[in-house]
């Protein structure tokens, strides 16, 4: 597995400037997003004046880009939320090949209006289901006139809230674009260890053909996010279930600051070296 972070952890709106703090931090890979290029996250358009400084940046730092953001609320309440979110997806996914990546990871959505990332309790309708069929089938439209993947990662505040919702959207879409970005601190808030440890393995097993990206942050044992290896994720089960399927994607960490980053990369590395697939159960 490749060790990453995500590129907005570290300040500046130069490619270079952001890559070479990644770089000097020990990482080899990241999630990119716009923001590193002095552009909103997801821009209404960006010209290739924009997008191919950022494959320079990897190229002399030698950074790989796994993927690029392009999260938006794909079941907004507003259909014009969501269609504007549309388009800027697609000039995001026009520009792909400039960035040097083939990956764009989305939020698949909440009935929230305000926050994309907040629990809602529409996200469990049958109308919010529908909606997202409807956005995710555009999004592989855009997807395919590319020749992009699009990432999508259950979450718990998300109407995919769980491996189980992933993977009967991936059933229902029946599109080889769709892709799984697993990050088990998003599985459970409040798990023993033999719980959250079945929660993880029953994920991995389930989407395993599908998982192209692996996320690292954890949680602390009162539910709360925490940065990776400072609360109670097991994280050797974890990353010898990800080398049990042949896992050999990025393993991108994130919410952390970038003072923690040279920290968070030794913990990671060292976790890497040692985890196993005896070490799953």
């Amino acid at each position: 597995m490749k060790l990453g972070i995500f590129a907005k952890t570290f300040g500046g709106a130069d490619p270079e400037t952001v890559l070479k703090a990644v770089a000097d931090a020990g990482f080899v890979s990241v999630q990119y997003n716009m923001a590193c290029s002095g552009l909103p996250s997801m821009p209404e358009a960006i010209g290739k004046e924009q997008a191919r400084p950022v494959t320079e940046a990897a190229r002399k730092t030698g950074i790989e880009i796994a993927a690029v953001s392009g999260t938006y609320n794909m079941i907004h309440p507003d259909r014009a939320v969501r269609e504007a979110g549309h388009r800027k997806l697609a000039a995001l996914a026009e520009r792909c090949a400039d960035l040097s990546t083939g990956l764009i990871t989305l939020c698949t959505g909440t009935r929230d209006p305000v926050d994309q990332w907040k629990e809602h309790p529409d996200n469990n309708t049958q109308d919010a289901w529908r909606d997202l069929l409807e956005a995710m089938g555009t999004a592989v439209e855009i997807a395919e006139r590319n020749n992009v993947d699009l990432g999508i990662e259950p979450e718990l505040a998300n109407v995919i809230n769980s491996a189980e919702k992933a993977h009967r959207l991936i059933a229902e879409l029946k599109s080889p674009r769709l892709k799984i970005v697993l990050d088990p601190a998003n599985l459970f808030e409040l798990a023993t260890i033999d719980e959250q440890r079945t929660i993880v393995s029953s994920a991995i097993d389930l989407l395993a053909d599908r998982i192209v990206m692996a996320h690292a942050k954890d949680r602390n044992s009162d539910g709360s996010f925490a940065t990776a290896g400072k609360g109670v994720l097991d994280y050797a089960h974890y990353l010898g279930r990800l080398r049990a399927i042949g896992f050999t994607g990025s393993l991108i960490t994130h919410g952390l600051l970038a003072s923690e980053a040279p920290r968070v990369g030794g913990f990671l590395k060292s976790k890497l070296e040692t985890a196993s697939t005896g070490a799953a159960r």
